[in-house]
């Protein structure tokens, strides 16, 4: 996997790799080569449908969702946002292997990458409100830069960029797992 040795500012989880589209496809690869069963993996997609730049989460699981795939936690319509972060709305599912997709602030030169890596992420960070860890494996898009207003930066974030960034996601979670057929007839 190309990946530079360090993770954008306010990306602050444990070791992980910044990947271009490739890289977060040969993640997706590499996870679905260890744990090949979609229904066994639930993918939290963090962030809120009320911020351009923290709808990144929201997309990819509505994204999923259309696709089929098997349990997905934050959508556009029913987002994982903060307020149900921190009410506890969503149990994960015991048992199932959980997949956290969430925004981020990085640097200028990493905006449109990915932070992938194994170890969970904790939502909100960036912008001050951290929350419980969450996530066996986690992808970060990098959504924008980080800067002294992170919240006022995510609003002012460019859609078509992570309406793009969340196809990507999508799309190489499809193809990872469509490629051992294990979804069939599901569009996955």
């Amino acid at each position: 996997m190309k990946h530079k040795s360090q993770h954008p500012e306010g990306c602050t989880q444990p070791v992980r790799s910044v990947v271009n589209t490739d890289g977060l496809a040969e993640f997706f690869r590499s996870v679905a080569a260890e744990h090949p069963d979609p229904h066994a993996i639930c993918m939290v997609c963090i962030g809120t449908d009320r911020s351009t730049g923290d709808a990144y989460g929201p997309l990819v699981g509505t994204y999923l969702t259309e696709l089929g795939w098997p349990c997905v936690i934050g959508t556009l319509q029913e987002p994982y946002d903060a307020v149900r972060l921190q009410a506890g709305d969503y149990a994960l599912p015991a048992g199932r292997l959980v997949l956290a997709i969430d925004a981020c602030l990085g640097k200028p030169d990493s905006i449109g990458s990915y932070v992938v890596g194994a170890g969970p992420l904790r939502p909100a960070e960036a912008v001050g409100r951290p929350f419980v860890e969450i996530g066996d494996y986690s992808v970060a898009g990098v959504v924008n830069r980080m800067g002294i207003k992170p919240y006022w930066i995510l609003q002012g974030t460019s859609l078509h960029l992570v309406m793009e960034m969340a196809k990507q996601t999508a799309a190489a979670i499809r193809q990872a797992w469509t490629s051992s057929a294990l979804l069939p007839g599901s569009g996955l």
